[in-house]
C-alpha cells in the first residue's frame, strides 16, 4: 500500500465506497468521512496528503470548507480536489477561486480521477513522497524501504525518529509547535507530554550533527521547531 493518504469526504455511502475502491486499486491509502466534522476528526488523527471533497455536503458545504481550509495555517497546503455534478463554467471558476487545486465533474472515469490526483500530487510538495524518495540538503529518505541516508551513508533511526524525519522533510520551512508535532508524528490518540518532542528532537539533532547538519532543525523560541536548509 502507498504511503500517500487520501481523505475522501462524501456524504453518499455508495459513492464513498466506490471512490475508496478506485483509490485503493490505484495503491493509495484511503480513509473517509461523511461530512466536514467527521473530516476534521479524521485529519486530527492523521494528516492527509490529498483531500477528495464533494461539493454538496450536509451542514457546511464542500466549497465553503475548501475556502476555510485554504486559509488554515495547519492544513492550508494540503492539495484538494473538488468532486461535483455541477459542471457549469461559473461553478468551476468558483471552485478554483476558493483554492481547490482541481475540479472533477461527475460522472468521471476512474482513470481520469487517478490521473488528476497524481497530477495534483506532483505539483505539490507531496511529489517526492509519491515517488517514494524525499531528498533535502543531502538527506535522502526512501519511503518504500523506510531507509534514511545522508551523503549516501546509511543512518540508523528509531521508528519515531524516522516518522519525525519524514514529517520534517515533507513539511520544510514551516514552523510547528510541540503540540502539532505530537499530533502529526505520534497521533492525537497518543497521551504523551510535549517535552517528549524535545527529547526526540535532541536525538535527531545528535544524529544529524555527525554529518554537520544539526542546524537544519531550528528552534523557534516561544513556539516550536522548523526544518530548513537555510541558516537560522
Amino acid at each position: 500500500m502507498s504511503d500517500i493518504n487520501v481523505l475522501v469526504v462524501e456524504d453518499e455511502e455508495a459513492i464513498r465506497e466506490m471512490l475508496s475502491l478506485v483509490l485503493e486499486q490505484a495503491d493509495f491509502a484511503v480513509y473517509t468521512a461523511g461530512d466536514v466534522q467527521q473530516a476534521l476528526t479524521r485529519m486530527d488523527e492523521q494528516e492527509p496528503d490529498l483531500i477528495l471533497l464533494d461539493w454538496m455536503l450536509p451542514g457546511v458545504s464542500g466549497v465553503e470548507w475548501a475556502r476555510r481550509l485554504k486559509k488554515d495555517e495547519k492544513y492550508g497546503d494540503i492539495p484538494l480536489i473538488l468532486v461535483t455534478a455541477r459542471g457549469e463554467e461559473e461553478d468551476k471558476i468558483r471552485g478554483l477561486d476558493v483554492g481547490a487545486d482541481d475540479y472533477v465533474t461527475k460522472p468521471f472515469s476512474p482513470r481520469e480521477l487517478i490521473a488528476r490526483i497524481r497530477a495534483v500530487l506532483r505539483r505539490s510538495n507531496r511529489q517526492a513522497k509519491l515517488d517514494g524518495r524525499i531528498e533535502i540538503g543531502g538527506i535522502l529518505l526512501e519511503t518504500d524501504e523506510h531507509r534514511v541516508s545522508i551523503d549516501e551513508e546509511s543512518v540508523n533511526l528509531s521508528p519515531t525518529e524516522y516518522r519525525l524525519m519524514e514529517f520534517f522533510l515533507t513539511h520544510p520551512s514551516k514552523v510547528y509547535s510541540r503540540a502539532q508535532l505530537l499530533d502529526q508524528v505520534w497521533g492525537r490518540s497518543a497521551y504523551i507530554e510535549e517535552r517528549t518532542v524535545d527529547v526526540h528532537i535532541r536525538r535527531l539533532r545528535k544524529i544529524l550533527s555527525e554529518h554537520n547538519r544539526e542546524d537544519m532543525i531550528q528552534t523557534v523560541r516561544g513556539f516550536g521547531y522548523r526544518f530548513s536548509t537555510r541558516p537560522d
